[in-house]
């Protein structure tokens, strides 16, 4: 379910309108870029950037990344893009990190649906001309390469079928390879790269029906080993997304200095699927809503997007 609030009917010309009256002389009416385009769906906020550059003969996205800044002309940006150009550009930032952001790369292979996916790759393509395989590939190495690029190849089955004695046969591989410490088994990563969500689920979930434990619990080691944190981070992300993003939120929130970038992401590329699932869990897991916990630690035009996104009604 999604927390954004957006017409059924809007006008785009009259919302460039607006926008180009909220960016003309010297100061920025960040109120009303906020009242536009956090109530705006994909599909409007596309047909809003070319109305603008229709009418005025320039970029849009340009035009507010020259006016704005900090952390909210971040969100604002992130945000106003196309959701497969939003995640090509999510992917890049997070491979290039001088310490590469794997779990970013984890979280659009395995959270998208198999249409989804193949959109951000050729969205990354057209951007980067390069495509997303190879600069996983050449920023990343070892065990961790190997999943990774196969997680972002990755095209599955996305349907409601499963097999139940694959999902028997698989959990008893997966447990073999964990008990003997073998997580970088080349069966590990076929089964998490190749398999469907649902016949992922059955075999996560025949797992701890027979060995009364969850696999990410039996994954618990060593907390500087990047590659068994990618592997959780995977089985989470393919398990119980909801789950997943909650946590990513409350860590983004509790730590000492907010992180801004978790913060932006988990909200911005959730708002218009299930962000109100996610918020209904992190009140049931922190008793306090997720709007008070974003609004005590974010401030200004940047918390003013965020609650808006959040359905927070003004």
């Amino acid at each position: 379910m999604a927390t954004l609030i957006a017409p059924e009917h809007s006008s785009a010309v009259e919302d460039a309108e607006k926008l180009q009256k909220a960016c003309k002389g010297w100061g920025t009416d960040e109120k009303a870029i906020i009242s536009v385009l956090g109530h705006r769906n994909a599909v409007q906020r596309k047909q809003i950037r070319l109305a603008y550059e229709d009418l005025y003969q320039e970029d849009l996205i340009k035009r507010l990344e020259s006016e704005l800044s900090g952390d909210f002309e971040k969100a604002v940006y992130r945000w106003i893009l196309d959701p497969a150009d939003r995640d090509a550009v999510l992917a890049n930032v997070a491979i290039k990190k001088l310490s590469p952001d794997h779990h970013v790369i984890v979280e659009i292979s395995c959270t998208r649906s198999p249409e989804e996916l193949l959109a951000v790759r050729r969205a990354y393509q057209a951007r980067y001309k390069h495509s997303l395989e190879e600069d996983v590939a050449a920023h990343t190495k070892g065990d961790t390469r190997k999943l990774l690029v196969s997680l972002v190849s990755a095209f599955r089955y996305d349907g409601e079928e499963i097999n139940t004695r694959v999902a028997n046969s698989e959990a008893k591989i997966l447990h073999e390879a964990v008990k003997d410490k073998e997580f970088n088994h080349e069966e590990i990563i076929r089964i998490l790269s190749t398999r469907s969500k649902m016949q992922l689920m059955a075999t996560f979930n025949r797992y701890r029906d027979d060995h009364g434990t969850t696999i990410t619990k039996n994954l618990e080691g060593d907390s500087g080993d990047e590659f068994l944190k990618t592997l959780r981070a995977t089985i989470r992300c393919l398990n119980d997304p909801k789950k997943y993003f909650e946590k990513v939120l409350r860590n983004s929130i509790r730590r000492v200095g907010t992180d801004e970038d978790a913060l932006t992401r988990v909200i911005v590329t959730r708002a218009e699927k299930d962000l109100k699932d996610i918020k209904e869990l992190y009140y049931k897991r922190n008793s306090v809503s997720l709007d008070q916990a974003v609004a005590k630690d974010t401030s200004g035009d940047y918390k003013a997007l965020l609650l808006t996104l959040l359905g927070k009604e003004d």
